[in-house]
């Protein structure tokens, strides 16, 4: 069974990829999880220099999902490239790096430092930010912000680019097309919805910051429904992401549209979640009289 996917440049073994934030910088899961049978990993965010995130608490369990508020904390890129890239650069999988930056000066700086790094094989950008030279408005929430951003980081690099769209916004196909016609080579979608919890005892909310990300089973729906609209509007490839914990919601997403997906909350829960999805992907094309991935298409009524 063939389940190798091509995204146009970036070509995996398999279309399942161990999404950022989720799966530290690769080191901290190759314990436990065989990075060699991995389509990907994408890294913890990385920023020009080391950020020490929110305040605790940060992190809460809410129905089917959790909350997050880490704040993007990192080690930065240079102790990456020195500490943590030289011990995973002989595995063989392919290796994402996620990064941000407070500005679009930052974004550039960034990727053009990492397109140096011969053995990185794809850089996605994280554009879920405050963009202190506008106020602190997310460069994901206005297309032409996103189109300038973008534009510039494609000039600084020739690495495979992922962007890695935001859901919290009125239409997500209007910043897709933004990063599509400025240089993305393919799409993420989508990142944390934003959400909140508050504690009955304290009547304070559970986050330091109040609001986090919320991810997991939850906003499967949601993530499903904005990768099925976002492949219909686009040419580039699009990454599904969003309460994926099996290999049906894997398979649904592919369905959708997506080409490939990222697991992320069910790293936490079983950090076997990759292999179990990628074998799972295997035996249902197999049962379905499939010899590659290629064939599984989404019927229409």
């Amino acid at each position: 069974m063939d389940l190798s996917v091509d995204l146009g440049g970036l070509r995996m073994i398999n279309p399942v990829i161990a999404a950022s934030g989720t799966f530290g910088y690769g080191l901290e899961y190759s314990s436990l999880v065989d990075l060699n049978c991995l389509g990907a990993f994408s890294t913890k965010g990385l920023s020009l220099k080391p950020k020490t995130g929110n305040p605790v608490p940060r992190v809460i369990e809410t129905s089917s999902g959790m909350l997050n508020s880490i704040g993007l904390e990192n080690i930065g890129i240079d102790a990456f490239l020195t500490e943590k890239l030289i011990k995973i650069k002989n595995i063989d999988t392919c290796i994402i790096v996620n990064f941000f930056g407070d500005t679009c000066y930052e974004y550039v700086e960034m990727a053009r430092a990492l397109s140096d790094v011969e053995r990185l094989d794809a850089l996605e950008m994280n554009v879920s930010c405050p963009n202190l030279d506008k106020g602190g408005l997310q460069f994901s929430s206005d297309p032409v912000v996103l189109a300038e951003l973008v534009s510039a980081v494609r000039k600084a690099t020739k690495k495979f680019l992922i962007v890695k769209l935001s859901p919290n916004v009125t239409d997500i196909t209007l910043l897709a097309r933004a990063a599509e016609n400025s240089g993305a080579d393919a799409l993420s979608v989508c990142n944390t919805f934003v959400g909140m919890s508050i504690d009955l005892k304290t009547r304070k909310p559970h986050l330091a910051n109040k609001t986090g990300g919320l991810s997991g089973p939850a906003i499967k729906p949601l993530a499903l429904n904005l990768v099925y609209k976002t492949s219909q509007r686009v040419k580039i490839p699009v990454i599904g992401i969003g309460g994926i914990t099996s290999s049906d919601d894997a398979i649904e997403f592919l369905l959708a549209g997506a080409k490939a997906v990222q697991i992320g909350t069910a790293n936490f829960i079983d950090p076997a979640s990759t292999i179990n999805v990628i074998d799972g992907i295997r035996k249902y094309c197999l049962s379905n009289g499939m010899k590659k991935l290629s064939e599984l298409k989404m019927k229409e009524s």
